[in-house]
């Protein structure tokens, strides 16, 4: 790392080893950014940063499980140890599972989407807190989506996670604002990723990732409290919080579902 100077700016990435996380530290490296890179497949995380050409003192590759509070609240200690206290950390890692409430294992489902999307982000953001507000700047940036707006049949464990991570950033904001330091939610629409591309139904104004990226890496810069990206689907989820129940519930009406884990 001594090749680096101490003041070029640090991002910490959780989720970095595919989809938007890896299109953000793209996006931060090519920006000039240090990058702190956090994931459970640290193999292929390691492979695709040599692919890209990444100098090796620009970046550091710490293997966490998100669902594992302890390893996740541990690389974040590690990182300040190792590389400084980040200006911008970005908990990214989620998963998206159709459930079924009727069928008994889906509610193992929702507890595995709480402990990634939830309790992980919690833990992610949790050894920066104190650092951050006592250094008096930072930016704590929660991902959420737009599903998060409203429920969607067959994705109840997925939306009401979201739904959580827009709360709880709205939570920390206040918490963080007096010390300066800023907690940013984004929630994007449909980007196309291995999470998206297996859902069985149309996805409007579909982004790709290094669209998305930029989008959101200047809405951060810019310490944007909310940002749904892309535009269009800030608009959509406009109108969902209009919508009364029974017309939105006559549009979803036969709207295909999320594939649930190894079921239909």
């Amino acid at each position: 790392m001594s090749a680096t100077p101490s003041n070029t700016p640090l991002v910490y990435i959780t989720g970095a080893s595919s989809g938007i996380g890896q299109a953000l530290a793209l996006q931060y490296y090519r920006s000039g950014w240090r990058l702190a890179l956090v994931a459970r497949r640290t193999a292929e995380l390691q492979a695709w940063a040599q692919a890209q050409g990444l100098a090796a003192e620009r970046y550091a590759i710490y293997g966490a499980d998100v669902c594992d509070v302890e390893a996740i609240a541990g690389a974040g200690q590690r990182c300040i140890a190792a590389q400084g206290l980040p200006a911008v950390v970005i908990a990214n890692a989620g998963i998206s599972i159709g459930m079924d409430t009727a069928i008994f294992d889906d509610l193992a489902v929702m507890q595995r989407v709480y402990a990634t999307n939830n309790i992980g982000l919690a833990a992610t953001f949790q050894p920066f807190v104190a650092a951050m507000n006592a250094r008096g700047s930072g930016s704590l940036v929660g991902v959420a989506s737009v599903a998060g707006i409203r429920g969607l049949p067959g994705h109840a464990a997925y939306c009401s996670s979201k739904a959580a991570v827009i709360s709880y950033c709205e939570s920390l904001r206040g918490e963080c604002r007096p010390f300066g330091v800023k907690v940013v939610t984004i929630a994007p629409g449909y980007i196309d990723t291995p999470l998206t591309r297996e859902n069985r139904y149309s996805m409007p104004f579909l982004m790709q990732p290094e669209a998305f990226a930029q989008k959101a890496y200047q809405a951060i810069q810019a310490g944007a409290s909310w940002r749904v990206i892309p535009w269009q689907m800030g608009v959509v989820a406009k109108l969902l919080r209009l919508l009364p129940n029974a017309l939105f519930d006559r549009v979803l009406s036969g709207r295909p579902r999320k594939h649930r884990a190894g079921g239909s």
